[in-house]
């Protein structure tokens, strides 16, 4: 009879290892990365901390420029180059997804003769690099009609075939980007005749035909799909586009089966187009949330037990610090605002003690208030400084104090633009040991309180030195008038 139990306890176990794996195997289902050169990293060795901050698992490596050259621009030939960006990308946990020959986008496959070296190139490069089995080949540089023209698709597909064959034995798969849906796709992956071809699937030429996305990629079917470029064309990020049901898509690639890379070539807010961590790390986060592979921040935010509504407004507030550092999106981002929206909780729970402790001692209310503050203080520095420099602490109780430190100083040294060095630094202490009150503050009319204080020690400060506050105020006045403004 214990023999038989410890059997089953075995086979228990062994399937709670199977369920486990399983588990494993799903969430590493689908990988978010970015394309080097459009985070304007190709082939630098910054494009993995830059993936890294964005929050992507990893990159699309180029193989550089091309232009009309023989062969790409490729630093990664020199093997101690190729080791150096290896053992950072290892170092900082990024992959290396894919490789691109993104330099087709502009050359023509059909009339480059040196299209077998370079695929060799970039098969070493591969190799070098530990890359995924994956090349993206755009064939937008063949022009817009080759699909048409019998001489030209013959000259591509012939190639193709070549180049998948050369694929094939080096254990790679050429991943190409075409204008066609899935029909026309299927029928040239035939003609093509090679295992070592398949199609790298590109949301934004379906969306920008106006083709229904879900049904071209149910046609075209997982085993013809080696990876995805999935996004659209500029305008705003991903989760603010009617146009790309993100949910129905990660539903039906479920429904697939499909497993691989999405990759981020754009979708990028042209309000702000240029800010590359904004806008990628706004894409990437939102891909993972929808596909399951978002990990948690590692700061866990003290929301339990407390009103949704309330939870919401202060992260709106938390949000505010985040994105002044164009970080609301990113892992730093998300560590950011649980740190800050935490502080506010906290704060909250402090005054609320006190004002529950008044009822019966007001006295020892507002030493035990004073005493958590302390400590929630210092607290709060030093959970922001794993995280942030100085300088950057500095930003976010700026944020959170309305950066009254900033526009106050700005508007005296505009006011009077007689003010001695020691004087301006003055000012600046004074306003900096306001702000560290402030930021314990319980609400905005306090926080504007403690400003009011300082700026009357100020005042008298100057008024001390010898300045006439009233004229310097009137003549500012005049001055901020003639350009234009107003006070």
């Amino acid at each position: 009879m214990r023999h038989i139990i410890t059997m089953r306890k075995v086979r228990v176990f062994l399937l709670l290892l199977v369920l486990a794996a399983a588990d494993v195997a799903m969430a590493q289902q689908y990988q978010v990365g970015v394309c080097d050169w459009m985070i304007l990293k190709r082939q630098k060795l910054g494009e993995f901390s830059r993936a890294r901050e964005i929050g992507a698992d990893g990159v699309e490596l180029d193989m550089g420029g091309l232009g009309n050259r023989a062969a790409f621009d490729n630093q990664l030939r020199d093997p101690a180059q190729a080791a150096l960006f290896r053992h950072v990308a290892d170092s900082l946990g990024v992959k290396i997804g894919a490789m691109a020959m993104s330099g087709f986008y502009g050359q023509s496959l059909a009339k480059k003769d040196s299209y077998r070296e370079m695929a060799m190139d970039c098969f070493d490069t591969m190799d070098s690099m530990g890359s995924g089995p994956v090349v993206f080949l755009p064939l937008g540089g063949s022009g817009n009609d080759w699909t048409n023209d019998k001489a030209l698709r013959k000259e591509i597909v012939k190639r193709l075939h070549e180049l998948g064959e050369m694929a094939k034995k080096r254990g790679k798969i050429i991943g190409i980007d075409t204008p066609l849906d899935a029909k026309g796709n299927k029928k040239l992956l035939k003609e093509i005749g090679s295992d070592g071809v398949k199609i790298f699937y590109k949301w934004q030429t379906i969306l920008e035909n106006k083709w229904d996305l879900l049904k071209d990629l149910k046609a075209l079917g997982a085993q013809n799909i080696c990876a995805m470029h999935a996004s659209n064309t500029d305008g705003v990020c991903l989760r603010d586009d009617k146009q790309v049901d993100v949910p129905a898509i990660k539903a039906l690639l479920d429904q697939m089966k499909w497993s691989g890379w999405l990759f981020v070539e754009r979708s990028r807010d042209t309000t702000m187009v240029r800010n590359v961590v904004a806008n990628y790390s706004n894409n990437v986060n939102y891909l993972k949330s929808i596909f399951n592979s978002l990990p948690e921040a590692e700061v866990k935010l003290n929301s339990e037990g407390r009103d949704p509504q309330y939870v919401e407004t202060i992260l709106g507030r938390a949000r505010k610090v985040t994105d002044e550092f164009s970080q609301t999106y990113t892992p730093l981002g998300q560590n950011l605002r649980n740190i800050v929206a935490n502080r506010y909780f906290e704060l909250n729970d402090i005054y609320a003690e006190r004002d529950s402790l008044k009822k019966t001692d007001k006295k020892l209310a507002e030493a035990v208030c004073d005493s958590k503050l302390y400590r929630s203080h210092f607290a709060f520095d030093a959970n922001l400084a794993k995280y942030l420099d100085p300088s950057r602490i500095e930003r976010v109780k700026n944020v959170m104090t309305y950066n009254v430190v900033k526009v106050t100083y700005e508007a005296q040294c505009d006011m009077i633009p007689t003010l001695k060095d020691e004087e301006k630094q003055q000012i600046l202490l004074w306003l900096k040991e306001a702000r560290e009150l402030a930021i314990d503050a319980e609400s905005s009319n306090k926080k504007h309180e403690v400003f009011g204080k300082y700026k009357g020690r100020i005042n008298n400060y100057l008024s001390k030195r010898g300045y006439d506050l009233t004229k310097e105020r009137e003549a500012w006045y005049e001055r901020v008038k003639a350009r234009g403004g107003q006070l």
